[in-house]
């Protein structure tokens, strides 16, 4: 018996240790990557300053304010230089001005250099050629990481460009900077163990969104002119959201899509352009969607940018609606989608109610069967032999639950869905509700069918209104840091039109004012439970913090989803 007990003390002592050796080595992975950082920002700094001795200027403000295809038109002409523009922009970051404020890179890329000389010895120029654009962590870089914010990724270097990344150098655009991620991507925190919290440039206080927080934070900060992101369920356009930025969710097939991770295949993940203005975006799709697009991906249908939608000036039909049925947005969201309304309806459009159908259903189960059809277990597989962020603990740990006490629990909570159903979605989110999973390959075959069916149901519905577009919320205003993970049902409004496959795109309208704090006070959401009071908790005292609208056409109508973006920003810079 005591021969037992000592080799059963001896091998969980050997388990402690072999934990604890585990942990030294990630804690050792994530500080080099930090260090890597950190000597990345000195040098690039180094190389700022240096410039700066032997070429001073005093365009930096003037540059930096410049709009985008003001920007492209000096280039073009010759009266800014590439090398002006970009070092002007990595001074502006490298000298800490944004970067210590939110943390929103994970690197810069120092092969940037190379590709400026590259393109100063050009003779043909390309749409952006001499912009500095950032481009999201996991799009690949030759010669850097893709790290999602897993530690697993950080031994391994891109061997070569990705497609998007390929035609943005094409096109003459310099990628100068890779931006900070939430861990795995899966949330809109934007936080990881690695490179830590990213914060909102408007407000330190709030997020600035995710899984594109990196981009919109160094966007909004003024260190980026342009971006490009991605968009599983709102990683575009809810940092556009929070940080008053543009942003477009293109049609996903439209553009070359980057798979991050194994468990990303399941929902289409569309790449798509963050700026300051409409014009920008569509100036980022018409230089991507170019024959070179099309001949290093020939999965890319072939569809040039239609400039004549885009500038068409015909008045449009367009749906709208304010509230989705399922997670009733703050008073301010609400008053940018009706205040628009009207400014549309006296611009000369036609202005028709439109209700989504059966948005709750697609959250509790398109939407979960979607991205957790196996229970979560390819998710919790990232995680593996990774420390895992504050932000994602609660919903991993009940990932974890064993498949009889997620089953029982769904059972239980099932006929209470009425009361309940944000704590159910809440469940289902977390991996609990074992209903949302698919249980055998059949299963997997009727769900596809059953988003199909929706979609059609959804487009018929569409049609019988002779709709062009639809005007509705998007979430926000920026939330207080630590509150997405405790409101993850809340992204309904962006969530539905990546069941879709939609093109969706935010535009900002307006800001929070004191009178939508007060009306915020008498927000009862849907049943006045603990998820709508934290809500109201999460964006409470937003004064001055950016207020945005949703603007959304059918597949392949990106153009036309931009057109209408573009009339909105104008409407609302007239008010």
């Amino acid at each position: 018996t005591s021969a037992a007990l000592t080799l059963l003390g001896g091998s969980v002592a050997a388990l402690a240790v072999w934990k604890w050796l585990g942990k030294k080595r990630i804690q050792k992975k994530m500080e080099e990557a930090r260090r890597t950082r950190e000597e990345g920002l000195k040098k690039m700094a180094k190389a700022v300053q240096q410039f700066r001795e032997k070429f001073p200027s005093d365009q930096k403000d003037a540059i930096l304010s410049m709009p985008l295809l003001e920007l492209t038109g000096r280039l073009q002409e010759g009266s800014l230089s590439p090398r002006t523009v970009l070092y002007t922009y990595l001074e502006k970051v490298s000298a800490l001005e944004v970067n210590q404020q939110t943390n929103c890179l994970r690197h810069f890329i120092p092969e940037c250099e190379e590709q400026l000389q590259e393109i100063e010895q050009r003779k043909e120029k390309g749409l952006l050629y001499g912009i500095p654009v950032s481009i999201k962590d996991h799009i690949g870089h030759k010669g850097q990481l893709a790290t999602c914010g897993l530690v697993q990724c950080l031994g391994t270097l891109m061997e070569e460009d990705s497609v998007l990344v390929k035609v943005l150098k094409k096109q003459g655009a310099i990628p100068f900077a890779m931006t900070n991620v939430p861990q795995s991507l899966f949330s809109y925190e934007c936080s990881n163990p690695i490179f830590g919290q990213t914060l909102n440039p408007l407000n330190p206080q709030r997020c600035p969104g995710g899984s594109s927080g990196g981009e919109g934070a160094l966007i909004a900060g003024g260190g980026s002119i342009l971006g490009i992101g991605s968009d599983m369920g709102g990683s575009i356009r809810l940092p556009s959201s929070f940080c008053g930025l543009c942003g477009l969710k293109p049609t996903a097939e439209r553009l070359r899509w980057v798979l991050a991770l194994p468990f990303h295949a399941h929902v289409p993940c569309a790449m798509g352009p963050m700026a300051r203005d409409v014009d920008s975006l569509a100036l980022c799709m018409k230089a991507l969607l170019c024959q070179e697009m099309f001949q290093l991906d020939p999965t890319v249908p072939p569809i040039p940018f239609n400039e004549q939608v885009y500038s068409s000036s015909t008045p449009l039909w367009i749906g709208y609606y304010d509230t989705d049925g399922y997670f009733p947005l703050p008073p301010c969201m609400r008053r940018a989608v009706n205040e628009t309304r009207r400014a549309l309806q006296a611009a000369g459009h036609q202005l028709v109610p439109f209700s989504p159908p059966r948005v709750p259903y697609v959250m509790t189960e398109l939407f979960m069967k979607t991205f957790f059809a196996d229970g979560g277990r390819a998710w919790l597989d990232v995680f593996t032999g990774d420390i895992v962020d504050p932000g994602l603990k609660p919903q991993v740990n009940s990932c974890k639950m064993p498949r009889l006490v997620k089953k029982m629990l769904a059972l239980l909570l099932k006929p209470l869905v009425r009361l309940f159903k944000q704590f159910l979605l809440l469940l289902k989110l977390k991996g609990v509700a074992m209903i949302s999973t698919c249980r055998s390959v059949k299963e997997m075959w009727n769900h596809h069918h059953e988003v199909q069916v929706y979609r059609s149901q959804f487009i018929t519905q569409w049609k019988e209104l002779q709709l062009d577009v639809v005007l509705c919320p998007v979430l926000g205003p920026a939330f207080t840091m630590g509150y997405p993970r405790k409101l993850l049902g809340a992204i309904s409004s962006t969530m539905l039109y990546n069941i879709l496959n939609f093109p969706a795109g935010v535009v900002p309208v307006s800001t929070v004012t004191e009178a939508d704090e007060e009306e915020l006070k008498l927000y009862k959401g849907c049943c006045d439970d603990p998820w709508d009071r934290t809500l109201k908790q999460a964006v409470s005292g937003a004064v001055g913090m950016p207020v945005a609208v949703q603007c959304v056409a059918l597949p392949w109508q990106d153009e036309l989803c931009l057109r209408f973006m573009k009339e909105v920003e104008t409407l609302s810079r007239d008010r």
